[in-house]
């Protein structure tokens, strides 16, 4: 892809991708009500539309398609260093690809837009998870260690933090690194890192606070 394409464009979009319930939607495929709910228009109402709009343009489409241009603008930068310290490695960019196009295809199940942003984070979350576990999976059977490609973002993301702590930091378990970077990096509470890894916020103090000590250890150790 591109730098600058709109990644939601691409087909393919892994939904079910997702490991249980993802942040800030209702049910699931079964589900008995819809998340967002639309009045009918009653007989003869005419529906108005935007200067400039075709008729018969739905004016839920335009409405995503401009919050979609704004989540890409205002938030691709910050969750492509998410999925870097995550662990995607070089496919960062395409793991944030992929969030969106999994955002597009769910857009009307959101309780509402401004749920948006922590529902790329879930997803690119449970994304670098599965990205880990399938190399994981396959440096097993090949027998091998193979040696990471670093992307520009990674170079940048490891000159712009230390890089011992960054190199640490990719020694922790999965989710104490996940809560950690949730935590320090993205500024985010614990309601809110709870959400985005799909467990309980004791949970997620947990994973922070053995996180930290493991972090430390590590740092004590290069010294």
């Amino acid at each position: 892809m591109r730098r600058g394409d709109k990644p939601w464009h691409r087909t393919g979009g892994p939904a079910a991708a997702l490991e249980g319930p993802a942040a800030s939607i209702d049910g699931g495929p079964n589900e008995s009500t819809a998340a967002v709910s639309h009045r009918p228009r009653a007989a003869g109402e005419q529906q108005s539309l935007p200067a400039g709009a075709e008729p018969g343009v739905d004016l839920r489409d335009v409405e995503r398609e401009t919050a979609m241009i704004r989540l890409f603008d205002g938030h691709h930068a910050q969750l492509v260093r998410l999925a870097v310290l995550l662990g995607a490695e070089q496919d960062a960019e395409d793991v944030v690809a992929e969030a969106y196009c999994v955002l597009h295809s769910r857009w009307y199940r959101l309780r509402a837009p401004d749920a948006a942003p922590a529902y790329l984070r879930s997803v690119v979350c449970n994304l670098v998870r599965m990205r880990i576990r399938r190399l994981q999976v396959s440096r097993r059977h090949a027998n091998v260690e193979l040696s990471p490609i670093d992307s520009a973002e990674s170079t940048v993301m490891l000159h712009e933090d230390q890089r011992q702590v960054v190199d640490a930091l990719k020694n922790l378990p999965t989710r104490q690194r996940e809560a950690l970077v949730l935590r320090y990096w993205m500024d985010l509470k614990e309601r809110e890192i709870a959400d985005a890894m799909g467990i309980s916020a004791g949970a997620v103090k947990s994973h922070i606070s053995r996180g930290m000590h493991a972090l430390s250890h590590a740092m004590e150790t290069h010294r």
